[in-house]
């Protein structure tokens, strides 16, 4: 997909390479930010422009919750650590249970811990 016209021009004008992630989304921080006011920061997205997609390292950086970037300071990573996934809610990848309409709407019989419902 990629970004707009708009988002493009003002990266080229303004940006500064900050980054990119696993994923290749690219991150950028504002060139010459106005005294008194924090810098401004934004990510193009490799593919669709999907929040849960950045992961959350980058994440602290956008929202200035960490004043360095993962590529001046990587964070050291915990060996329980899992790698970065967006949600695939909605997607092909999202989890679609026995019994779900988009998946195999089949699902095991109730057993003896179901009694219908039946008006009297």
């Amino acid at each position: 997909m990629g970004a707009g016209f708009g988002t493009k021009l003002l990266t080229r004008l303004r940006g500064v390479p900050a980054g990119s992630d696993e994923a290749g989304n690219l991150y950028y921080r504002e060139r010459n930010p106005p005294p008194g006011r924090r810098e401004r920061r934004w990510v193009i997205y490799a593919v669709e422009a999907e929040g849960s997609a950045v992961p959350p390292d980058w994440q602290g950086w956008l929202t200035h919750t960490v004043a360095a970037s993962p590529a001046e300071a990587p964070r050291p990573r915990c060996p329980w650590e899992k790698p970065h996934r967006a949600n695939p809610t909605g997607g092909a990848d999202a989890l679609r249970p026995p019994g779900a309409l988009l998946g195999s709407r089949e699902r095991a019989r109730a057993t003896g811990d179901y009694e219908a419902w039946t008006p009297e």
